[in-house]
């Protein structure tokens, strides 16, 4: 029998000592007392880290943007690039892009052409990134990596003019089929599809992205785009939002505007996630979209016209697409965020980290930074204040989860330029990564590790995964899940998802002493598109390491 009196009082006593760490800072809000810690990987990665995605081979590639001026690392080989477009430096030798070796801590740099200053990405479900659009000679690129071993010198392979449209400033979301579609982008008020059906395909109107535009304040660029189970996308712009049907063009539903008619998308840069999918559940699954933080309505122009910083947005709507009625739920963060970056947690709660707390996006338009890290419940909607301070993440951030449950951070350069000095918010070119509360050493007990496991999971099909625990194993406590890895850029975590999957039965290896779960793959590929996830165990609230395996 797997559960004993002695599991339990283990297991008891490892939730008193979390228990036990909830304190409070002092103005009534909780936070997580020494459970949480940061730690400096890098001092420097040669550039500032705009964006960021996690590949499966245990690499993640960074850029930033070609004309920022000549970064702190050099291309190999003594290559350099020659732009007489380029608005820093017309002949460069540094790179501006860098694939870092998670396990050894270690990057190279990479060669990129054009430039991606604003653009955005997707990856493949063969695993390629696919990242599009930009700026000046990069507002039509499509940029392509396939992972290779950390020795084998694969770089970027770009064709400069294949988009339909100019794309600064767009969203991409992996489609159920495997395309990408890609909407958006500054006075681009429609979306194409990667790839493209044919030459002269031009994309497609979409008169939403039109209708949310503030004029010269924006407030619609990088919308929030969500694939749906239904097969739809969720897209959220400005103030508004509404269920999109890409394939007929046409809006499906639309949803009340959030409330307090605060903008939330660039250059008002809050940020957006959708809630994990619960496939354990005999029922249809109920999306539900959050939206946290952002600059208040006017808080754009009030920076440019030089009459101060108007105080971030602390609020957040919780919206539940399924309800007869849906309506937003809204929900008060303890730290008021702008270009705060969302991102789920193996545990499936949702952490807020990076950013300001007065000001916009752009340059030189926030101040009072965001230093503390914040985690939400969504089951028992709790904010919980995390009790390190990192440095400040200002403008042009990123982050991403790695498949050891650690956040990754970089990043920061709201200067047209790099400016490393005589400025309040220096460019910040280290990397840090920002350990969650559940790495603590407390929880080691009832922490699973996976051995093997199936490396494909196929829709509606069982597969395995052998794991051990330092002590037990409370079955009811256990659970498996699916995370789909984010392309994180400008406040907001593109194509990130979690599958939370139906646990067929659990295993107990009494020669090994090991367990193996059997599992049900997702249903459809509307609810997990193919490509690779990270999958993870979690048992009584504490995540393994996550495995990377293939959905197809």
């Amino acid at each position: 029998m797997i559960n004993t009196k002695k599991t339990l009082i283990i297991f008891t006593t490892s939730i008193l000592c979390l228990s036990l760490a909830i304190l409070s800072d002092g103005q009534g809000n909780p936070f997580l007392l020494q459970l949480d810690r940061w730690e400096m990987l890098l001092p420097s990665i040669g550039i500032s880290a705009m964006h960021m995605q996690v590949l499966h081979n245990g690499m993640v590639i960074m850029f930033d943007r070609t004309d920022f001026g000549i970064s702190n690392i050099s291309l190999a080989g003594g290559m350099c690039r020659y732009d007489p477009s380029d608005t820093a430096v017309k002949f460069d030798c540094s790179a501006h892009s860098v694939l870092y070796d998670v396990v050894s801590n270690t990057f190279r740099p990479l060669n990129v052409q054009t430039d991606t200053w604003c653009s955005s990405g997707a990856v493949l479900p063969n695993g390629t990134l696919v990242q599009t659009g930009g700026y000046n000679d990069g507002e039509r690129a499509a940029r392509m990596f396939t992972p290779c071993g950390y020795t084998q010198r694969c770089d970027w392979i770009e064709f400069p003019q294949y988009l339909a449209q100019r794309r600064w400033y767009a969203t991409n979301q992996i489609l159920p089929d495997g395309r990408i579609i890609v909407v958006g982008g500054r006075r681009q008020f429609n979306f194409e599809i990667f790839p493209r059906p044919d030459s002269r395909s031009r994309g497609s109107r979409f008169e939403f992205l039109r209708e949310t535009s503030d004029g010269s304040n924006e407030n619609n660029l990088y919308p929030f785009l969500h694939l749906l189970p239904d097969g739809n996308l969720f897209v959220f712009a400005n103030t508004r939002s509404i269920v999109f049907d890409y394939k007929k063009n046409r809006i499906v539903k639309e949803f009340p505007e959030i409330p307090g008619g605060d903008p939330r998308n660039y250059p008002s840069s809050g940020s957006s996630i959708l809630l994990p999918l619960d496939e354990t559940k005999n029922t249809n699954i109920e999306p539900e979209i959050m939206v946290c933080g952002g600059a208040p309505k006017g808080g754009f122009s009030y920076v440019k016209s030089r009459r101060g910083f108007m105080p971030a947005t602390s609020t957040c709507g919780r919206l539940k697409l399924s309800n007869p009625n849906p309506s937003w739920e809204m929900e008060t963060m303890p730290l008021p965020r702008v270009m705060g970056d969302m991102l789920l947690l193996p545990t499936a709660d949702v952490i807020i980290l990076n950013g300001a707390g007065a000001g916009t996006a752009g340059w030189e338009n926030a101040r009072d930074p965001v230093t503390r890290p914040v985690i939400y419940h969504p089951f028992d909607r709790r904010f919980s204040i995390m009790s390190t301070p990192s440095r400040p993440r200002m403008y042009h951030s990123s982050a991403v989860l790695l498949p050891d449950g650690r956040v990754l951070v970089g990043g920061s350069n709201p200067h047209v330029y790099y400016n490393f000095t005589n400025v309040e918010y220096p460019t910040d070119l280290s990397l840090e990564a920002y350990y969650p509360p559940y790495l603590s050493f407390t929880f080691d007990l009832i922490r699973p590790k996976i051995l093997t496991s199936d490396k494909v999971v196929s829709y509606k099909r069982s597969f395995n995964v052998n794991f051990s625990t330092p002590q037990f194993l409370t079955v009811d406590l256990l659970s498996v899940r699916i995370l789909a890895p984010s392309f994180t850029t400008h406040s907001f975590a593109m194509n990130q998802r979690m599958v939370i999957l139906k646990l067929l039965s659990v295993e107990r290896d009494q020669l090994t002493n090991s367990y193996r779960v059997n599992a049900l793959g997702p249903s459809t590929a509307e609810i997990a598109p193919p490509g690779y996830y990270m999958l993870f165990l979690v048992h009584a609230g504490v995540p393994s390491s996550g495995a990377w395996v293939h959905i197809e």
